[in-house]
């Protein structure tokens, strides 16, 4: 059985540009940057169709997208959506799934393909967004021994509600964290225990976790392994305005919470 984070580290050699949130590319004439992203919903797999509706399944789709851009300082410009559409289904509610979720974070589809399938529906959704100016966005590489730790928000709610809430993405903080002086970000997709520890392995870091902030109704363990929060982790210097959660340390093989090891896990898709 082969893991996506595996399979990714295997190709990252091969295309260089790949590996964290979104890509990075300069913007034409040199104005800022373009962050370059994808991500793809299957009914069944990311949502019940049947409990979230079409157009909450492609709310997610949208939603997924954008948190990486704004896991970068970013704030999303366009999308490009291709549907694989099983016989039988309407699939006007997965374009007022996006629709909605365009105008939302002021963002706008621009174009992609509708394709039949014998399978269930897939969704996916690409997305181009932009730094303009300031800071560069913020990779997952750039924590330093000593930066702090925060999260935006208070996490597990997702795992927690058997009916998967609709997410948001949180651009505005993103955003404030790039220009008040983060050094790397990640959004929460997959669980703290796994995203926190992306943020460490690329940045060559240890983290040492005081304490996590759960949902309410949430457990401890939906917070660290549930995923789907789309809150984000940042690493910066002291004072940044967010919920802090630990530090950074020189020694890479440090995963501590509250000075006991920190529990592997999370979602991850495997084949």
């Amino acid at each position: 059985m082969t893991g996506e984070f595996a399979q990714i580290a295997r190709l990252r050699p091969r295309f260089p540009l790949t590996g964290d949130d979104c890509a990075v590319v300069p913007a034409p004439g040199g104005a800022g940057w373009w962050l370059l992203g994808a991500d793809a919903v299957v009914a069944g797999v990311h949502g019940d169709p049947a409990v979230i509706g079409l157009d909450g399944l492609a709310w997610r789709a949208v939603v997924a997208n954008v948190s990486d851009v704004a896991a970068m300082g970013g704030r999303p410009r366009w999308l490009l959506a291709t549907v694989s559409v099983p016989p039988g289904v309407d699939v006007d509610p997965v374009f007022d799934g996006i629709a909605a979720a365009a105008a939302e974070y002021g963002c706008e589809l621009a174009g992609g393909d509708l394709t039949s399938t014998t399978g269930p529906l897939v969704l996916s959704v690409s997305i181009v967004g932009a730094v303009d100016a300031g800071p560069p966005p913020v990779l997952r590489s750039g924590a330093g021994p000593d930066d702090r730790l925060y999260v935006t928000g208070p996490l597990g709610g997702a795992a927690a509600a058997s009916w998967r809430p609709r997410p948001t993405a949180r651009v505005e903080e993103g955003e404030s964290a790039r220009l008040a002086g983060a050094t790397a970000m990640i959004d929460v997709s997959d669980g703290l225990a796994a995203d926190v520890g992306h943020l460490a392995d690329e940045s060559g870091v240890g983290i040492e976790l005081d304490a996590v902030p759960v949902a309410e109704g949430a457990t401890l363990e939906h917070a660290l392994h549930g995923g789907e929060d789309f809150e984000l982790v940042i690493a910066g210097p002291p004072g940044l305005p967010f919920i802090a959660i630990g530090r950074c340390v020189a020694d890479p093989s440090v995963r501590t919470l509250a000075g006991a090891p920190l529990p592997a896990g999370g979602w991850e898709h495997r084949w």
